[in-house]
């Protein structure tokens, strides 16, 4: 059986989420839910160096094999979008740097995975994730249940993408090009999928 652990993060520059889940076959389990709290540093760099040495500290300690993190969204606010961009730069070049691959997932595709919907709120998300990995005490921000539900989501999107290479038979020849297929195009590239 597949053992992997991955770490999951929910990048910000005030409070930064992380979890980390452990993987064996088709099953995850919850090894650590937390927060990195940036609020009392003086300045966005005292930030980001925080979310550095705090980051490289969890992933020595626990060996994640794959990391997962939040993909950036757009805002109206173009100095909180940078602000955030840094933050996630810095998270990336931390697994980067020890040869740790890194998956985005929008913060939609997160919410779809665990509770059925791309809307749901942040409440809605944890309590999913409560009930799914059995983990008694809530944490004190959503934060760290955010970064939870985007490593539940690499898992999930792991499996389904495993699943789906298993076996090349299944597969469907699209052609490279842009041009439009028709069902002849179809039924010249994937003649084993085609019952006479």
């Amino acid at each position: 059986m597949t053992k992997k652990r991955i770490i999951g993060i929910d990048p910000g520059t005030n409070v930064m989420g992380y979890a980390i889940i452990d993987v064996e076959g088709n099953s995850a389990k919850a090894v650590l839910l937390g927060t990195v709290q940036m609020s009392k540093e003086p300045d966005h760099y005292a930030r980001l160096h925080r979310i550095h040495t705090r980051l490289d500290i969890i992933i020595d300690d626990f060996k994640p094999d794959e990391m997962a993190i939040e993909a950036p969204f757009f805002g109206k606010n173009v100095q909180s979008m940078l602000k955030l961009g840094r933050a996630q730069g810095i998270c990336m070049a931390s697994a980067l740097a020890r040869g740790i691959p890194v998956k985005e997932y929008a913060p939609t595709k997160v919410k779809q995975a665990i509770t059925g919907n791309g809307g749901a709120t942040k409440e809605q998300v944890a309590q999913m994730l409560q009930r799914m990995l059995h983990f008694e005490e809530m944490p004190k921000y959503f934060d760290a249940t955010d970064a939870l539900a985007i490593a539940y989501c690499h898992f999930l999107d792991s499996r389904t993408a495993s699943l789906l290479n298993t076996d090349d038979s299944h597969k469907i020849k699209i052609p490279k090009s842009g041009k439009k297929t028709t069902w002849a195009d179809f039924v010249k590239n994937n003649p084993d999928r085609i019952k006479r």
